[in-house]
């Protein structure tokens, strides 16, 4: 999740699995923490809640009603940190069930020969 390749390899791992959605909901938190203009975060905020929480969305992450509460009572006043406890929530999962079968996948040994080859040559 630290680098940009690996991050890439993950989600092309994801796509695959068909959850992709965990990883675009994951790097829109990201992005939403980086913002500082209360009307963009609100914007922002606002297109994450359509994308990856609502239940009518085609990409809805899983998350329980607990965090779906704070969500909604956060979705008042959005602020850079709305989705931070379904952010952990996604994460925890990605880290459980789809990262140790990823580490196992030909995707993740093909970007380990791939890294390996670069640092050869330089």
């Amino acid at each position: 999740m630290i680098t940009p390749a690996g991050r890439n390899a993950f989600r092309e791992f994801l796509r695959t699995e068909f959850s992709e959605e965990n990883m675009l909901f994951w790097m829109a938190c990201e992005e939403l923490k980086q913002e500082s203009n209360k009307s963009v975060i609100e914007e922002k905020a606002r297109l994450i809640y359509e994308d990856y929480i609502s239940i009518l969305s085609p990409k809805e992450v899983s998350l329980d009603s607990r965090v779906r509460e704070v969500i909604n009572r956060n979705m008042l006043e959005p602020s850079q940190h709305t989705f931070d406890d379904a952010q952990l929530q996604i994460y925890t999962l990605m880290h459980r069930d789809s990262y140790p079968r990823f580490m196992n996948s030909a995707i993740y040994k093909d970007l380990l020969q791939s890294l390996s080859e670069k640092s050869i040559k330089a």
